[in-house]
């Protein structure tokens, strides 16, 4: 058998062999892969600015007036003379008791009254014929006495007799029950034609609560108490002037309530049950829009963070060890910066406490595209942009203004105190017309003759622009005889014209 020689086969696998070699050789020197471009980024250039600083709080109403309808005689209801729900003004007919027994009381009293004048004339006569008899020992000094005696005890069952017409008086006027307050009335609690029993607990028949001024009242936990005079003391946050702060409410549908007001109570004790004080705000409410009862959220603006840096919250991440941004540097790499985050911001923003120096520029847009230590391209640079500090009130109309007197979320010792007549001043920033005729407001006095009475003894106290307050001036408060003169009805012409007045002058102002 003839086998090929060995040079014969090493051809063939030759020819195998080179182009795997090849191949490899060619494998070996692999081209460098094509550069990847930078991704573009959008970035925000951060500067310390002045931020507003809020609180926000779960909150209820509560009428700033609220009285109790009481029988203070007993009797039959013949009538109920309002509308249940409805608003009543100071002074309406609310309930009328039967008045005729107290009406024959009063006759009864009255006709006792005279004969004990009666019995005093008589006494007086007696005296003056006998007296002079006596000095001249004419009648024994017996005769005298007697006739003095008469003459003193007669005098004294004409006192009685008159404190008991003066009480069958007044209990025919408590016949007639009208309310004490303007406001808003609840259901009659007793039918006409009931019995009425003054000592009894049916003896309530309804109350009245004023509705204008509104009370809106939320409590502040110990906890918040003390991480707000933390940020105070380190000058985190800074307080308005004069602890001056504004409350504005949302309603529960979200919309806001086109009244601000201030803090005007603060309890200086925590509740024991729930770790919390009570801060009350007194705000207007002219058109009635909110009841005594309603859950609102109450947002209490004024403090400022000073020197704050605000960024957008997509802009910060979460790493294994805390939160941190990506900053370009000026070679345009990026670098991770760790940072502190404090409090949100708006919706959409958050503020950083520690972390970040003026000018650095935060990497807001194209985060997940980044590589610590890569370039980026950017795309855009953005300012800071924080959203305006909370404004004053709207100012309002001086019949109207709203009810703000200076208060704090710290218990003041001033806050709520009630005003006398004379001399009241200098007034503050934050002071208004009607935070001043709340407190200054005599009993059996309306609001509206408060209003009307110190607006008019201090016309020169008002600014010309909106009617507001100024500072400084010193308020002459009318005495409680001299605004229980000013005609009730029309005072609250007056307030009302003023109102209409200044809502068509400022229609289209912004809050």
């Amino acid at each position: 058998m003839h086998f090929p020689s060995p040079a014969c086969l090493s051809r063939p696998l030759a020819l195998l062999v080179l182009p795997t070699v090849a191949l490899v050789a060619a494998c070996g020197k692999e081209a460098p892969p094509p550069q990847r471009p930078a991704p573009e980024v959008v970035v925000m250039q951060v500067q310390p600015t002045n931020v507003p600083y809020d609180w926000t709080f779960v909150a209820q109403t509560e009428s700033s007036q609220q009285v109790d309808i009481v029988a203070r005689v007993s009797g039959f209801l013949d009538k109920i003379a309002y509308q249940e729900g409805e608003l009543v003004k100071e002074g309406q007919l609310l309930f009328q008791l039967d008045p005729k027994p107290f009406q024959a009381q009063l006759e009864a009293a009255n006709g006792e009254l005279q004969a004990q004048q009666a019995r005093h004339t008589t006494a007086i006569a007696n005296l003056s014929r006998i007296k002079p008899l006596a000095e001249q020992n004419a009648l024994p000094q017996s005769d005298l006495d007697r006739a003095q005696g008469e003459f003193d005890a007669s005098k004294a069952a004409v006192y009685s007799a008159s404190a008991k017409v003066k009480e069958a008086e007044l209990n025919l006027g408590y016949t007639t029950i009208r309310s004490p307050v303007s406001g808003v009335t609840g259901r009659a609690l007793q039918r006409q034609g009931a019995y009425i029993n003054a000592m009894a607990p049916e003896a309530k028949l309804t109350y009245v609560a004023a509705v204008d001024p509104v009370w809106v009242n939320f409590s502040v936990s110990q906890t918040q108490a003390a991480r707000t005079r933390e940020l105070m003391e380190s000058k985190q946050i800074v307080a308005p002037r004069d602890q001056a702060y504004t409350v504005e409410v949302l309603l529960s549908d979200g919309s806001a309530y086109p009244y601000a007001g201030r803090i005007n109570f603060a309890d200086p004790s925590f509740s024991q049950d729930t770790g919390s004080f009570l801060v009350r705000a007194v705000l207007p409410n002219p058109n009635k829009q909110l009841r005594p009862g309603m859950f609102v959220t109450a947002i209490v603006r004024g403090a400022i963070r000073p020197n704050a840096i605000v960024v957008p919250q997509l802009a910060v991440q979460q790493g294994s060890n805390g939160h941190l941004v990506y900053v370009v540097k000026a070679d345009g790499t990026v670098e991770v910066r760790p940072v502190i985050v404090g409090d949100y911001f708006g919706e959409k923003d958050i503020v950083i406490v520690n972390g970040l120096q003026p000018g650095d520029k935060v990497v807001v847009e194209g985060v997940l595209k980044v590589v610590p230590g890569q370039p980026v391209k950017v795309a855009e640079t953005r300012q800071q942009t924080v959203p305006p500090a909370a404004k004053e009130p709207a100012p309002l109309a001086p019949l109207v203004a709203q009810s703000s007197s200076p208060g704090a979320v710290a218990a003041r010792e001033m806050a709520g105190m009630p005003i006398a007549s004379g001399n009241y001043g200098p007034t503050r920033h934050g002071d208004t017309l009607t935070s001043i005729a709340v407190r200054a407001r005599p009993e059996k006095v309306s609001f509206e003759q408060t209003l009307v009475g110190i607006y008019r003894a201090n016309r020169d106290a008002f600014t010309p622009d909106h009617h507001r307050l100024k500072t400084g001036v010193t308020l002459r408060i009318p005495s409680a005889d001299e605004l229980a003169a000013i005609d009730h009805a029309a005072a609250t012409e007056e307030v009302r014209a003023a109102t209409e007045k200044w809502r068509a002058e400022h229609s289209g102002a912004a809050r």
